[in-house]
């Protein structure tokens, strides 16, 4: 993994900025992204074009000089910066010298540059497995191209420049450090987008915080020519063809034996490494199954890392340790304190610059900065859930919708008034009654968001009410009108009319990339370690949606082919119990060790000068969540994330150093 960025000024050219002058600014803007890439850097520059490309290396194939970018295709003619790795470039180097293609290096990087010179851009990207985000300059078309892999794994945001036309440029990074350090830099941010971050979480594609400036879709490609700017933007690979399409049936036994072989591909090939190489095991059902998968087809025994927490229900780390057992993997494992989270949170906002409330950033970040002290390269089980039907709420979301269809609207009334009024301490004391077996996670959570389902007019409305933290973002972020996206989108349900298929399909779009993948590449980048996901590898994505309802969920539980595939390789007993996720006990903290830092952050004076936020809901959520009627963890996570952004990048407070963030003395051993 690397970072890359780059500018091209067209109206300047020869005219304009000086030779130096564009090297540095190229130079500065790959420098901002220097924790993803330690290993190096390089820049490449034609003045008379006004392009500029920059890069910063972490060395994983071909160690050697021979690997390093900015990289010109043998001929000259196509410049690459690139980030990712090409888990199938082995095969595409063997056809490119049977075409006669000479190559110096054993880089996947050379291969994908000499590839689009023989094949051109499209077709190459056709053939790609792997993840990346690259832009490549053709030198004779004076035509760049920026493309993002299948799924979205690899971030690329972009922005123009100028006022259109010839007179109109573009930039691009890795990340929004990137274009910040583009002198005249002056965005500001979106109060749309900030309302869709509010409902989600995140900002989702194609926004960004920042107006002007967008992410490129995954499995899109842009286009930018001379004297007309940026073409368009195609899709070359597209979840909802696959999605939309009907699966067929098939039998039971041959799928087993088929995901095993994919999978075992798809994790072989990601093994691929000039440097150490684990992987993140959390002892469920997708990590066990790739460090399975890892273990069956290594000579030695797999480095496996995680943590775990001293809080009962949010401990993982002893069912890791049962499997790593199992398999005899090299297991490494970390317990997390309070204070190692306290550590954290105040390099969140330069680790994701922007907006983002996960909270299991931090246990993402503090595992990826352990694994980083033995190994360069972590696979990660990451797109189970989502391609197998593996959240719990895809079940309780569609027993409840089938069950309330007939239900009269005035009995639908007077439950929600029911559930919403009792508190959630009480609901929760109630179902304590319940044997732990049986018992839902966080149960009066659930039974406000059942009362609050009650009220909602469709599946549409129900699925994003799951989703969302502040069901009314415009009234929290002022003067805004909140982007409707493809969760608006009625035309989704025509297309996939079976509800839990759409949801997976749903999260796999939005909440995936813009969450989950999103998350790990900055937590894992932070610290200058690269995060696989074989379970992601595109030909895997294509292979699930293919797959009939029936291989996917059981009995009421997802992941059946999955956790078939996993139980020739681990006992059944050792992974078969209730999904924990991959969380951290915020609610708790904020009303304890985190209180007098948020209390600081949700200062109303402060939001109000602040002149993007209504204070009031924020304030009435805080007092609810400190008396304990309400548990807002997550809502209010997302505002304490925005406040704290806010003061490091609109404010100017001093960034956390890379030192700072990196010590090993913040997380113990």
């Amino acid at each position: 993994m690397c970072g890359i960025c780059g500018f091209i000024e067209p109206a300047r050219g020869s005219a304009g900025r000086r030779p130096d002058e564009i090297a540095g600014i190229v130079r500065a803007m790959a420098d901002s992204l220097a924790h993803r890439g330690p290993d190096g850097d390089g820049v490449w520059t034609d003045p008379s074009a006004g392009i500029a490309l920059g890069h910063r290396r972490l060395a994983i194939v071909e160690l050697s000089p021979l690997g390093r970018q900015p990289m010109e295709s043998a001929d000259g003619r196509l410049v690459l910066t690139y980030n990712g790795e090409i888990y199938n470039h082995l095969d595409l180097r063997a056809e490119l010298e049977a075409a006669g293609v000479g190559l110096r290096g054993h880089s996947d990087t050379e291969v994908l540059v000499e590839a689009c010179a023989l094949w051109g851009v499209e077709r190459t990207v056709g053939r790609l497995i792997g993840i990346f985000a690259f832009a490549l300059w053709d030198r004779a078309a004076r035509r760049l191209v920026l493309v993002r892999d299948q799924v979205g794994v690899k971030p690329l945001y972009w922005g123009e420049t100028g006022t259109g036309g010839e007179a109109g440029g573009l930039m691009f990074g890795s990340e929004l450090k990137a274009l910040r350090a583009y002198p005249g830099w002056n965005a500001e941010p979106d109060r749309d987008a900030l309302a869709s971050f509010f409902r989600f979480g995140y900002v989702p594609e194609p926004h960004s915080i920042y107006r002007g400036v967008h992410k490129l879709p995954p499995g899109s490609m842009l286009t930018w020519e001379p004297g007309r700017g940026v073409t368009g933007i195609e899709r070359y690979w597209n979840m909802r063809d696959f999605a939309g399409a009907s699966p067929r049936e098939r039998d039971p036994a041959e799928a087993v034996e088929e995901l095993d072989r994919l999978l075992r591909d798809a994790v072989g090939r990601q093994m691929m490494a000039d440097v150490p190489l684990g992987a993140f095991l959390s002892g469920g059902i997708d990590s066990s199954t790739v460090v399975a998968l890892m273990q069956a087809q290594s000579g030695r025994p797999v480095r496996s890392f995680s943590i775990g927490f001293h809080e009962t229900g949010y401990d993982e780390a002893t069912h890791a340790a049962a499997v790593a057992r199992h398999l005899g993997t090299d297991h490494t494992e970390l317990y997390v304190a309070r204070d190692h989270v306290r550590d954290v949170i105040p390099a969140l906002p330069d680790m994701f610059d922007e907006p983002f409330a996960d909270s299991s950033q931090i246990p993402t970040y503090l595992v990826s900065e352990m694994t980083r002290r033995h190994v360069t390269v972590a696979l990660s089980g990451d797109g189970g859930d989502e391609l197998f039907a593996g959240y719990h709420r895809y079940f309780w979301a569609d027993a409840a919708r089938r069950r309330l269809a007939a239900v009269p609207s005035a009995a639908k009334r007077a439950g929600a008034a029911l559930f919403g009024g009792v508190s959630e301490p009480a609901w929760d004391r109630l179902f304590g009654l319940v044997p732990q077996a049986v018992r839902p996670e966080r149960a009066g959570d659930r039974m406000h968001k059942l009362g609050a389902m009650l009220a909602l007019p469709d599946d549409a409305e129900l699925y994003r009410g799951l989703l969302s933290h502040w069901d009314d973002p415009e009234e929290l972020v002022l003067g805004s009108r909140e982007p409707r996206g493809i969760l608006w989108d009625r035309s989704v349900a025509a297309e996939i009319p079976d509800f839990i298929r759409r949801m997976q399909f749903l999260d796999a779009v939005t909440y995936l990339p813009e969450d989950i993948l999103a998350k790990v590449d900055r937590a894992s980048m932070a610290v200058a370690l690269e995060a696989r996901v074989p379970l992601l590898d595109h030909r895997v994505v294509e292979f699930a949606w293919g797959l009939p309802h029936s291989l996917k969920v059981r009995n009421g539980q997802g992941k059946w082919l999955l956790r078939q595939v996993l139980h020739r390789y681990v006992p059944q007993e050792l992974v078969e119990r209730p999904k924990m996720g991959f969380s951290v006990p915020v609610g708790a903290w904020l009303r304890g060790p985190l209180r007098d830092w948020a209390e600081d952050l949700l200062d109303e004076r402060r939001m109000r000068e602040g002149g993007l936020l209504n204070p009031v809901p924020v304030r009435r959520r805080w007092a609810e969540h400190l008396a304990g009627r309400r548990d807002w963890s997550d809502s209010l996570w997302g505002v304490l994330m925005f406040q704290s952004w806010s003061r490091r990048w609109l404010d100017g407070s001093a960034p956390v150093t890379a030192a700072e963030r990196g010590s090993p003395a913040l997380y113990g051993t």
